[in-house]
């Protein structure tokens, strides 16, 4: 590597995982690229990092929902002569209720932000990490991907299981030459996630011994990409779940999913 800094682009950096990981990286010396919709929060953050770490924070507004996003974004980072070494693909939320009782632009959104934008940031950026040799790209899934389907929030396990599946051949594809992919596969994580889903106050019966600070996720996915981690499921209570339902025959994982899933996904849309 040539530059005295790497870069790191992560979107949806204005909260949850997506703040902890720019904190992460700026305070390991990397220059950051905030990407979100929320504009205030980005330019909080980024005066936070170049006072505390004394890194270069590049704020870019985008919404990950339009459908050329990913086509500006890039050229904005083109633009600047950004070269990324460190795509960290965060964005995301959920989408409560039955499938069909949300209107298919719902779903349309969803899908670009945690399906489609996330694959076409990694085909563009990529191929520049390859040239120079160095790279990582770390795509945020969840347990989610590991365990059996949910009533209501329809679309979330499903993109999230494509994410670890894209970043396991990606990864393959990279091997031995110095660009590592990991699927980061948290479970519950202390974030607003809940609140804009609005299953706050279901989560909140759930123990504590479930849960994880973002920061805790965020230094278990650093340390699995710089392994060379094609997967990684954050915390030992998360591991032992997905090793359990691995374990158990389909149609009694499925049928504990749906006895389970009442207790933290909303299900039926007012």
């Amino acid at each position: 590597m040539t530059k005295a800094r790497p870069l790191s682009l992560i979107t949806g950096a204005s909260a949850g995982i997506g703040s902890a990981f720019a904190r992460a990286l700026a305070a390991r010396a990397h220059d950051v690229v905030l990407t979100a919709r929320r504009t205030d929060r980005l330019e909080a953050l980024a005066d936070e990092l170049r006072g505390q770490h004394g890194v270069n924070a590049t704020v870019l507004t985008n919404d990950l929902a339009d459908p050329h996003g990913v086509e500006q974004l890039c050229a904005a980072l083109d633009e600047r002569g950004l070269q990324v070494d460190w795509l960290v693909n965060n964005a995301g939320y959920g989408v409560p209720g039955r499938f069909d009782q949300n209107d298919w632009p719902v779903h349309a959104d969803f899908l670009r932000v945690l399906v489609t934008a996330p694959t076409e940031l990694a085909w563009r950026l990529i191929s520049g990490m390859r040239e120079r040799g160095y790279g990582r790209i770390v795509n945020v899934a969840s347990l989610a991907g590991h365990v059996p389907g949910s009533a209501g929030h329809t679309l979330y396990a499903a993109s999230k299981a494509y994410m670890i599946k894209f970043s396991q051949s990606l990864a393959l594809e990279n091997l031995g030459i110095g660009v590592n992919v990991c699927a980061l596969c948290p479970g519950f994580t202390y974030s607003e996630f809940h609140d804009v889903t609005g299953t706050r106050a279901l989560v909140s019966k759930m123990p504590g011994f479930m849960w994880q600070r973002a920061d805790d996720v965020v230094r278990e996915g650093i340390d699995a990409v710089e392994r060379g981690d094609a997967v990684h499921v954050t915390g030992r209570f998360n591991r032992t779940v997905k090793s359990l339902f691995k374990l158990m025959p389909d149609r009694m994982a499925l049928r504990m999913s749906a006895k389970q899933s009442k207790r933290y996904r909303a299900q039926d849309a007012e």
